[in-house]
């Protein structure tokens, strides 16, 4: 089993419907910001033990709404396993 010790996450939760919307954005927002970096409105990125990790995916998995809420992952297992370019704005 690979130990990825790095992660992408993005995420796109619906928050139109529904106060209830608007409360998971936050929650998954505050989650998001206890284990990564954040760098840009829904994106956050940085280093994970895998220990955190699956600590942050199941607290993720209990928050969204999976019928209407998309998290994607990026894992890597180390960060200079991708050639990252940020371009403007930050």
């Amino acid at each position: 089993m690979t130990n990825y010790n790095y992660a992408y996450v993005f995420y796109d939760i619906s928050d139109k419907e529904s106060e209830a919307g608007k409360r998971r954005v936050a929650k998954v927002f505050k989650l998001c910001k206890k284990y990564f970096l954040h760098h840009q409105k829904s994106v956050f990125k940085g280093e994970i033990t895998p220990s955190n990790f699956i600590k942050f995916k199941s607290a993720v998995e209990k928050l969204i709404d999976k019928n209407i809420d998309v998290i994607t992952i990026l894992r890597l297992i180390r960060k200079d396993d991708i050639d990252e370019m940020t371009l403007g704005g930050l």
